[in-house]
């Protein structure tokens, strides 16, 4: 009888780095749902092993501790939302025809989109809540790669409306700013605690096209 001795393929030498790849998801997963939920200074490293079913050895052995782990749930949440929104903004502003009509258009599917990211929206918010005890480099990093990327994209769309004449625009980039805060119904929404409806968002985010636009900016 021969017995054959198979060598290790590529596919054999791949499943630990796939095991790893799976724990690292698990954690930054479950990470992100405890981080959203309890915020940065009470969410506890028990909690987000249970929560990613895995042990907080394995927490530890992939990042250390509880500020790089902060660090990169934050850093790859924020590239995850960031690229869905600039898919939105090069979507809606590629080819503007009616200012206003497709500024409003833009804007509703921009803050709409918020819907499939609550647990990030939640992390923003205990970010904002927490910023004096939250490590720097962690808030540094969200701001890079999820609002300021996000902002600069717009600013390149704005630019280039610029340049058609149909606005008039000292800087983009702060006319970018100064967008996404006229449209927000999350930074300061005047609903109390409770979300707004469809209707509200519509207007609000109307409203806040017509500011821009009439009282800022307009040729």
């Amino acid at each position: 009888m021969t017995v054959i001795h198979e060598e290790p393929g590529p596919a054999d030498e791949a499943r630990p780095r796939r095991g790893l790849a799976g724990k690292r998801r698990a954690i930054l997963t479950g990470a992100l749902a405890v981080f959203a939920r309890d915020g940065y200074t009470r969410a506890s490293m028990d909690a987000i092993a249970a929560q990613a079913g895995v042990s907080t050895r394995t927490i530890y052995n992939h990042f250390g501790d509880k500020g790089q782990l902060f660090l990169a749930v934050i850093e790859d949440s924020s590239t995850q939302v960031a690229d869905a929104q600039i898919v939105i903004v090069d979507s809606y502003l590629r080819k503007v025809t009616d200012l206003e009509a497709d500024l409003v258009d833009f804007a509703l599917a921009w803050v709409t989109s918020m819907v499939d990211h609550a647990e990030h929206a939640a992390l923003v918010r205990q970010i904002n809540a927490e910023l004096g005890h939250i490590p720097a480099a962690a808030v540094d990093a969200w701001q890079r790669v999820g609002p300021l990327r996000v902002r600069r994209q717009l600013a390149n769309h704005l630019a280039r409306l610029a340049e058609r004449g149909m606005l008039r625009l000292d800087d983009p980039d702060r006319a970018a700013a100064q967008f996404s805060r006229l449209v927000s119904v999350t930074d300061s929404p005047p609903f109390g605690p409770r979300a707004p409806s469809p209707e509200e968002i519509t207007e609000t985010v109307a409203s806040g096209v017509r500011v821009f636009l009439h009282g800022l900016l307009i040729s």
